[in-house]
């Protein structure tokens, strides 16, 4: 009860809210979006290579919807931007329940991309505003957590409603954002966030944001560093899955059970290992991060049953609890007070890896075979860490090289 009492105290209300609506909103859209290619195959005349146009065009869009919405919040507010996503969102899955037209889909799901890229950096930046810069890194990994709460729940959800009928998880992810959107509406009223923000800052513009970012080569090598991470872990999420269905029998139920693996050890590790990484530096994070994804890898190419496959996941998913929040705190290092959002979105352009991650990979699996794949997919792992680390002695030096001007 102590416990409780101290996590409460610790934190803002609005930062609670936002966790609280981060599991959610990633369990409503993961009973819905998992299963859209399904029901579009069923439910429109759609073929299979329109259907994963459609799916990708909400990948797209977000890429770069991020940049443009952690702009517009550093210029208008956290407040008007998170809420006119959440509902927008709302809209946008109700619609998925009843629209036919393939053109409506891919206008809804690219909706659905913009508004997924708007929401997440924005509620990142606010949870940044709203917390101690001592108790930052925790927060990163308590939203991390409560995204893998949803991910492991909303699947199963989904399942069960789509058996009723084959819109009703779009149509209640719809109304549940709907719900958070009026109930985190209210909450920010109610405490201020407008004083919380500040008095209204120098005017960004896009042109201001991207000028900066552009200049900025620390920032630059961090998203080199994500970009790679990204290709790598889209192995798993992608690659992975074509390979245990080629190489192994019962693949799909093997891929299946990983999956569940690694939410398991997300939820049940993601505390311990975040106040392990709380007491070293972001960059020693991801190393170590990236060290572990690495030796995941391995693993998946040299195991040749499902319970070293399920080690090799645990493993590999230790990677993914250390990397991801320490790559936020890394940002959060960087971003000039008044261009926190406008950093948090252009992070969003790591997404480019999971575009080019399912190509290379699957090109190294058809070409040379899963072994070779994941032991390429490593080494690259450990590369990634060579451009945090440079970003990371860059940032340094500048900020010693500014103390000494102002002396």
């Amino acid at each position: 009860m102590n416990r409780m009492r101290h996590f409460i105290q610790t934190y803002h209300p609005i930062v609670h809210t936002l966790i609280l609506g981060t599991v959610m909103a990633r369990a409503a859209s993961s009973m819905s979006l998992p299963f859209l290619a399904i029901y579009l195959a069923k439910h429109s005349t759609m073929s299979p290579g329109l259907i994963g146009i459609v799916i990708g065009m909400g990948a797209l869009a977000g890429t770069f919807g991020g940049f443009i919405g952690g702009t517009l919040s550093d210029r208008f507010g956290r407040r008007v931007i998170m809420l006119a996503a959440l509902f927008g969102w709302g809209f946008v899955f109700l619609g998925f329940g009843v629209v036919k037209l393939p053109v409506l889909f891919m206008l809804l799901n690219m909706l659905n991309g913009l508004c997924r890229s708007f929401y997440e950096p924005v509620s990142q930046a606010l949870m940044a505003d709203l917390t101690d810069p001592s108790k930052r890194m925790q927060v990163f990994s308590l939203r991390y957590m409560a995204i893998n709460v949803g991910v492991a729940v909303g699947p199963l959800l989904g399942a069960f409603f789509a058996t009723m009928n084959g819109a009703l998880p779009f149509l209640l992810t719809g109304i549940i954002y709907l719900i958070y959107g009026v109930t985190l509406y209210a909450l920010l009223i109610k405490f201020g966030i407008k004083q919380i923000e500040g008095e209204k800052k120098a005017v960004i513009t896009f042109r201001s944001a991207i000028d900066v970012i552009r200049k900025d080569m620390t920032f630059r090598l961090y998203i080199i560093g994500g970009i790679i991470g990204a290709i790598g872990y889209s192995q798993v999420m992608v690659t992975l899955s074509q390979y245990l269905q080629r190489d192994f029998a019962n693949g799909v139920k093997m891929f299946a059970i990983l999956m569940s693996a690694n939410a398991i050890v997300v939820i049940a590790m993601q505390i311990p290992l975040g106040k392990w990484a709380e007491k070293y530096s972001p960059l020693t994070a991801i190393v170590v991060g990236n060290l572990m994804f690495a030796l995941g890898d391995i693993g998946f190419a040299f195991s040749h049953s499902l319970i070293w496959l399920i080690i090799s996941m645990g493993i590999f998913t230790f990677g993914e609890i250390l990397n991801y929040p320490a790559a936020n705190m890394l940002i959060d290092k960087l971003a000039p007070e008044h261009m926190r959002g406008t950093y948090y979105g252009a992070q969003t352009l790591t997404n480019i890896g999971h575009f080019m991650g399912p190509w290379i990979g699957g090109f190294l699996l058809v070409s040379y075979g899963g072994s070779t794949l994941f032991l390429v997919i490593a080494i690259l792992s450990l590369i990634g860490s060579i451009f945090y680390w440079r970003g990371t002695k860059r940032q340094k030096f500048v900020k010693i090289s500014s103390k000494i001007q102002i002396f």
